[in-house]
This record gives C-alpha cells, sequence and structure tokens, in this order.
C-alpha cells in the first residue's frame, strides 16, 4: 500500500475552501472510486488553521500512478491554483 500525506497551506481559509469545493463539485467521491483507492480524507490542524492534511492511499505504486495521470489530478492542480496553495508532501510505502 503506497500512502501520501500532503499538507495544503493557505491564506484567508483557502485550505478549507478548497477542500469544500473538492467535496462539493463530486471530485472527491470520483477519486474515491478510482482503481486502487483506499483512503482519501482530509483533517485540519486545531493549531494552524490555514492548513489542510489529506491523507491518501491506494493499492499499489501503479494505481497511484495512474491517478497521477488522470483528468482528476488536473482538476486538483486547477483548484489549487485558483486558491493559491503550497504543499508539501511526503510518501509511505507499507511493508509486509
Amino acid at each position: 500500500m503506497f500512502t501520501v500525506n500532503i499538507l495544503y497551506t493557505g491564506t484567508g481559509g483557502s485550505a478549507r475552501k478548497f477542500a469544500e469545493e473538492m467535496v462539493a463539485s463530486g471530485l472527491v467521491e470520483r477519486i474515491r472510486a478510482e482503481k486502487g483507492n483506499l483512503r482519501y480524507e482530509y483533517y485540519f490542524p486545531m493549531e494552524d488553521p490555514e492548513s489542510m492534511l489529506l491523507i491518501d492511499a491506494w493499492e499499489n505504486e501503479e494505481a497511484l500512478d495512474f491517478h497521477h495521470k488522470s483528468p482528476e489530478m488536473r482538476e486538483i492542480a486547477a483548484l489549487r491554483e485558483k486558491y493559491h496553495l503550497s504543499m508539501r508532501v511526503k510518501r509511505y510505502l507499507e511493508v509486509t
């Protein structure tokens, strides 16, 4: 399993607005329906109202690579730009 943690940071509540638009547009549900998606969830740190954490997990690297080439990924990039968000990404591989 591959897990990607993305910390989005903005100003003026833009990280929360980004997440709200992702959900309202149906984009989150489409991503969750992609083959190999195991988890796609947003969390908001209590100490930092201008950030949001996305935890995104995939069955394998191939599923994650497919997602990165999907139309949904282009929509995410456009929304990230719209809300002027920066991001820090960490990837984890579960070893059993």
